[in-house]
C-alpha cells in the first residue's frame, strides 16, 4: 500500500500530543486519530487505540511489519514538520484594543 495524502488535522504547542493526524493509503483508506507525539528523545506517531476494560491502551490499527511502521513514522514526521515550519511562517495578526 502507498501512502498517497496525509492531512494534519490539528497542531499542538503544548502537551506531550504535537498533532493530530489522518493518512490515506492508496487513495482508498483513511485512518484518522493518528498521533504525533513528543517523546523523552524523539518525536514519534502513536497509532489510533482505545482503553480496555482493564485500563490499557491498545491500538485499533497498527502496521504488521516494523519497515512499515518506519515508513509511516518518516512519511507523517516529514509533513508534521512541514505543517510546523509553515505555521511559523505566516504572520500573526494582532488585534489592537482601544
Amino acid at each position: 500500500m502507498n501512502i498517497t495524502d496525509i492531512k494534519i488535522r490539528k497542531l499542538f504547542s503544548e502537551g506531550k500530543v504535537r498533532a493530530i493526524v489522518s493518512i490515506i493509503f492508496d487513495g482508498e483508506f483513511a485512518v484518522h486519530d493518528l498521533k504525533v507525539i513528543e517523546g523523552v528523545e524523539r518525536l514519534f506517531v502513536a497509532m489510533p487505540n482505545r482503553r480496555s476494560e482493564d485500563g490499557r491502551f491498545q491500538d485499533i490499527v497498527h502496521p504488521i511489519s516494523s519497515d512499515s511502521r518506519t515508513q509511516i513514522e518518516s512519511a507523517i514526521l516529514e509533513k508534521y514538520e512541514e505543517a510546523v515550519a509553515q505555521a511559523d511562517a505566516e504572520p500573526h495578526v494582532e488585534t489592537m484594543n482601544g
